[in-house]
């Protein structure tokens, strides 16, 4: 009697180790510590959730490349933190209420240093090569990027900072469905239950701010308000996208350069349009001076790192573990604004945090193979797992009374 056992040929990762097909056949076949045999690897994707969940590895899911993360997601929290309470200085206690000016400074830093490394270049991601090719797509973007800013800024003026808060956490949903369908990504159940922790640490923090009554803010037209607020969070959603896409697969730089020229020229083109009369009445002194300094400086440091954070995790990612942003902000505030504190707040962040390092914990996949050269095991969104995978089955015979295993290769 033929017993015959049909497995295939090595994973890609076992190509890697150089193991042979035979090799791999009888590693595959040796029992594990629990005196088991291991699943077949095709089959293991059909494994239901708490599976997943018992497989894990807590050495494998808090590895130095989380931390590193999870660090430069909070330091870009921080720099949004930094962005907010110069405004809020700058319209509370100087009257000064011109976001596109303030936007418009760090177009034109964006401008100074990265489109003139795009300049400098030779071949073809050379500035004049990408402007005859992709000059419409990067205008678009531009102005998608320019009106994002303005809106979420304006949208103060006419709904609470609760709705703000609230609100603006949609560029989440829209994040995962743009990458879903641009980006071919693919989300696993544990993904979705990460995304619905980390909302819910938000509404912790809304609710802390409701009780410490920071429910501040203007309420003349809350439907505009929040119209604005839901507008810039689908627009920030479409430009991190474009920014995820491009960090990966071109360069850095050139989304940077790209955005600086075109963010110049747009943000410019709407400040004298809308602030026009506001700059004259400007009261310049050096605190002044120093804050508008502060918030160029700090959202500069946002728009070069972010790509960086992004090419190490995802777009859906990083916009999660900025979730805490507020929080800074509340931090700072305790000090220069003498907010109340809440147990809520630390029950916010906890949560938040918590929600992150889950949806980091398990690779999300792409339809079609990821490019070699970014992709990276264990990660975020780099990791390609394909659904069509057309792969040649092997089959080993043990005759009945022989101890010799036979090899062979189906065609």
């Amino acid at each position: 009697m033929m017993v015959e056992i049909h497995r295939q040929q090595p994973t890609e990762m076992e190509e890697k180790q150089g193991l042979r097909v035979s090799e791999v056949l009888w590693k595959r076949m040796e029992p594990n510590e629990h005196g088991t045999f291991p699943a077949d690897p095709e089959t293991s994707r059909g494994n239901s959730f708490l599976d997943s969940l018992r497989k894990y590895k807590v050495k494998e899911v808090f590895t130095w490349h989380l931390f590193k993360t999870i660090s430069m997601s909070q330091g870009l929290s921080v720099l949004i933190c930094g962005t907010g309470i110069s405004s809020q200085y700058l319209a509370v206690r100087y009257s000064v209420n011109t976001p596109m000016l303030q936007s418009f400074i760090n177009y034109v830093l964006l401008l100074c240093v990265y489109t003139s490394i795009l300049a400098f270049r030779r071949g073809d991601d050379n500035l004049l090569k990408i402007l005859k090719t992709k000059w419409w797509k990067y205008m678009l973007l531009g102005i998608v990027d320019v009106e994002a800013n303005y809106m979420v800024v304006k949208a103060y003026q006419y709904t609470t900072l609760t709705s703000v808060q609230l609100l603006d956490c949609f560029v989440i949903p829209v994040l995962m469905a743009l990458s879903w369908f641009i980006l071919r990504t693919r989300y696993r159940v544990i993904h979705y239950v990460a995304v619905c922790i980390c909302l819910l640490g938000v509404g912790a923090m809304v609710g802390a701010d409701v009780l410490a009554g920071r429910d501040q803010g203007a309420s003349t037209n809350i439907f505009l308000g929040d119209s604005l607020v839901l507008m810039s969070a689908a627009l920030y959603a479409v430009s991190n996208v474009c920014q995820e896409y491009t960090v990966k697969n071109l360069s850095r730089e050139e989304f940077l350069g790209m955005i600086g020229m075109f963010g110049t020229i747009f943000s410019g083109l709407q400040l004298a349009i809308l602030e026009h009369s506001e700059i004259p009445k400007i009261i310049w002194d050096w605190q002044v001076a120093l804050l508008f300094a502060a918030y160029a400086l700090c959202m500069f440091a946002l728009y070069s790192f972010m790509p960086v954070v992004i090419k190490l995790a995802s777009a859906t990612a990083v916009n999660l573990s900025m979730l805490t942003a507020d929080l800074f902000s509340l931090f700072f505030g305790l000090f220069l604004f003498h907010y109340k504190f809440s147990g809520l707040y630390i029950l916010a962040f906890t949560m938040i945090v918590v929600g992150f390092v889950l949806y980091y914990s398990m690779a999300t996949y792409t339809q079609e193979p990821a490019p070699q050269e970014t992709a990276i095991d264990g990660l975020d969104n780099p990791v390609s797992e394909t659904e069509d995978d057309n792969r040649q089955e092997t089959a080993i015979q043990f005759p009945s009374g022989e101890d010799a295993a036979e090899t062979t290769r189906s065609q």
